[in-house]
């Protein structure tokens, strides 16, 4: 399951509206088909391993998320699929929050007469697919919040020079965890003061690139996505990962309203002293407010840059 958990990864911020989903099927001690949720949704992660495997049948398929029970123009019900092939043993992660599935898919496979084992390694699964989770239980995006700081949580100097805080294996970092969002979004300030691409600048990875937001009032550019109002993240379409990498006030936005699920925070080995606040004014009156919100998850030096990764409790 450890292995298909790290096979999903490879279609975070590919596969929306459907979940990014991996799957290794074994028998008698071999791997004979591994498979992921490939871009658009379609195949699924199941297909995709069966199609690689051939006979499945006395197998058993790990798979990180239940195998869906509902039929689509698109393709079968890979429950439906997996019952007719007879493998001897289904192992899940997690069960699909999606009504058409929610346990369904676990019965017919049940019903079929295959053995089937939930919640293996679920933890870990869960982090894997954050963006289909939060959509389905809170009907926006997965937030990540990207802040790039100095020792003393500068992210530039007085008149706003900020290129670079952080080195270069930091910034490549950061592209590579553009590439695994659906959209990537900054502040109307940052727009207009820095002009920024916001595409991923890795080789092999640049059709990666996320689509484009700039949240605040006003016109967006050709071929970006305008938020007026944080209400509007449940309108965005096609969109599970939502990656927030320029603004103070952007950033203390998304705090103040408790919207941010994950902290990527780059910390460089500089003092900058007078200069701009990494964020603006979240309405914090009291200092015990602040305390058990965050759980560092990871950590890592990213040449003489250090990274800290958070979660919200």
């Amino acid at each position: 399951m450890t292995a298909a958990i790290a096979l999903a990864g490879r279609g975070r911020g590919r596969t929306a509206p459907n979940p990014n989903v991996g799957c290794i099927i074994v028998r008698d001690g071999i791997v004979i088909g591994r498979g992921w949720t490939q871009p658009g949704g379609r195949p699924h992660a199941e297909a995709h391993a069966m199609a690689e495997a051939g006979d499945i049948a006395g197998a058993t398929l790990h798979v990180t998320l239940e195998p869906c029970a509902h039929a689509s123009p698109r393709g079968p019900a890979c429950a439906e699929t997996i019952a007719a092939a007879k493998p001897a043993r289904v192992a899940i992660a997690v069960q699909d929050p999606d009504p058409r599935t929610n346990g369904q898919g676990i019965a017919r496979l049940r019903a079929a007469g295959i053995a089937v084992t939930t919640g293996v390694e679920e933890a870990a699964a869960r982090a894997s697919m954050a963006g289909f989770l939060t959509r389905q239980a809170k009907g926006r995006p997965h937030v990540t919040l990207k802040l790039a700081v100095s020792l003393d949580g500068r992210i530039a100097l007085p008149d706003g020079s900020s290129r670079w805080i952080t080195g270069p294996a930091a910034r490549a970092h950061a592209h590579l965890e553009r590439a695994r969002h659906e959209m990537i979004l900054v502040g109307r300030g940052t727009l207009e003061a820095d002009r920024p691409r916001l595409d991923v600048r890795l080789p092999g990875l640049e059709a990666r690139s996320p689509r484009r937001a700039v949240f605040g009032h006003g016109a967006a550019p050709e071929g970006w996505t305008a938020l007026r109002d944080l209400s509007d993240l449940a309108t965005l379409d096609g969109v599970d990962h939502l990656f927030v990498e320029g603004g103070a006030g952007t950033a203390a936005a998304f705090l103040e309203a408790d919207l941010v699920d994950r902290l990527l925070l780059y910390t460089a080995p500089i003092v900058v002293g007078a200069g701009q606040s990494a964020i603006g004014d979240i309405g914090l009156a009291d200092l015990a407010h602040a305390h058990d919100r965050w759980r560092l998850t990871d950590t890592r030096t990213l040449g003489s840059d250090r990274l800290a990764i958070y979660e919200r409790v």
